[in-house]
């Protein structure tokens, strides 16, 4: 993974897909922030316009100019997405 990605994940403390998620990100040494939009109302407004729903993980990833964005826990989306 070059140094120009970058990933977010928009979770909720309660969310076991987002916990498996960032277990999957860990694993495979992929640095990500994570916005919890349980807690920040701003942050949770941001992921319903960025995904047009509140569905939760929701991850973009983006590289250079590209984004892609993966609603809920995806794991071969995220692969690919992240070169693994």
């Amino acid at each position: 993974m070059s140094s120009a990605t970058t990933t977010t994940i928009y979770t909720t403390g309660t969310c076991a897909y987002c916990h498996a998620e960032k277990e999957f990100l860990k694993n495979h040494d992929v640095a990500f922030t994570e916005v919890p939009v349980d807690t920040d109302d701003a942050a949770a407004e941001k992921m319903i316009a960025l995904s047009g729903q509140m569905s939760v993980p929701f991850t973009v990833v983006t590289k250079g100019s590209e984004e892609e964005r993966i609603i809920g826990f995806d794991p071969a989306r995220l692969t690919t997405a992240l070169g693994l």
